[in-house]
């Protein structure tokens, strides 16, 4: 007869609701192996929403604070994880977010374990996902922006990529703080990164910062129109979308008055950029398929005798490709 497999690397789990009680008294344990014994048991069974609105309601999820400055940096990082595991479900995240946990998390960002800071930016990159979330964290962004300039040289291209996205939901929100925090220097010299993830990410931080006018002032001042416009003819199809998005918001015209000379530049550049950005697309089959519908307009800005020469000229380019045939 086949013995029992017993996981070292687990605690023994009890039936039913006892679990989660006994697995949060062993978290605390003097012997390291103990808690991450019980960590690791916990995070197999907050997959299960029933044991995760447990944790929340019966006011476990406090209690790991305490783990979150363990001098152990696996236990950290474990309890981390656990924390990322919950922020699947909205009550966990609810409960977070107004628990004392989110400051000790910000503090984890400084971490010497490259690993824990990497599952720190996890979990509050998951609250910034949220419209609270994301308000809670506005404090944050100072710090966020720093991490940002220190990263310059940061291998871990997934850290690169969680510090964009939370600067972005962030930004979407409010772009000020980012704004007068160099936002618009730091992020574009990260457009150019050879990780599309993070061209994909800066360019989405981009587009929430172009939003207000300051923003728009800065993104012009700083050159990264060009840069920008280079995007639209990226791989990554989510690259070109978020640049996309950059140029429109920037070249905008939102003040109330401006020389004609300004909005004809203005609306010649949107329209520039919006037809590269069409022939970036139809250089794929599906999006060559949908612009064919979209032919009659390309060819009216392409015959107009009174329209700018280079809009005609780009306007005669996207025709080519959207009827190209192999």
């Amino acid at each position: 007869m086949t013995g029992v497999h017993i996981d070292p690397s687990r605690a023994p789990v009890a039936f039913g609701r006892l679990a989660i009680p006994e697995l949060f008294a062993q978290l605390e344990e003097p012997d390291a192996t103990r808690r991450l014994q019980a960590l690791a048991s916990l995070c197999d069974l907050t997959h299960d929403p029933e044991r995760l609105y447990q944790v929340v309601s019966e006011g476990f999820l406090d209690q790991l604070e305490v783990l979150l400055k363990d001098e152990d940096p696996a236990v950290r990082t474990r309890t981390c994880e656990l924390l990322h595991l919950t922020t699947s479900h909205n009550i966990a995240r609810q409960a977070l977010l107004s628990s004392p946990l989110l400051a000790r998390l910000s503090q984890l960002l400084d971490d010497p374990c490259p690993l824990c800071r990497t599952r720190a930016h996890r979990v509050i990159n998951s609250l910034a996902l949220l419209p609270a979330g994301a308000k809670d964290l506005q404090a944050l962004v100072p710090k966020l922006m720093l991490k940002l300039q220190e990263e310059q040289e940061e291998k871990q291209e997934e850290v690169q990529a969680l510090l964009l996205s939370t600067l972005s939901c962030c930004s979407r929100l409010d772009a000020g703080p980012a704004l007068s925090h160099r936002g618009v220097t730091l992020i574009g010299k990260k457009l150019s990164h050879a990780c599309s993830n993070i061209r994909r990410e800066a360019a989405a931080a981009m587009m929430a910062l172009s939003v207000p006018v300051e923003g728009k002032r800065q993104v012009c001042e700083a050159a990264v129109l060009p840069v920008l416009a280079d995007l639209l003819r990226d791989q990554d199809v989510n690259v070109q979308a978020n640049a996309a998005g950059a140029i429109m918001n920037t070249v905008v015209i939102t003040t109330e008055r401006k020389q004609d000379v300004e909005e004809e530049q203005r609306r010649k550049a949107l329209v520039l950029y919006s037809l590269r950005a069409l022939t970036s697309l139809a250089e794929a089959p599906e999006g060559r398929r949908r612009l064919l519908l979209q032919l009659p307009l390309l060819v009216g800005r392409s015959e107009l005798p009174e329209e700018d020469p280079d809009i005609r000229r780009a306007a005669r380019t996207a025709i080519n490709v959207v009827t190209w045939t192999p």
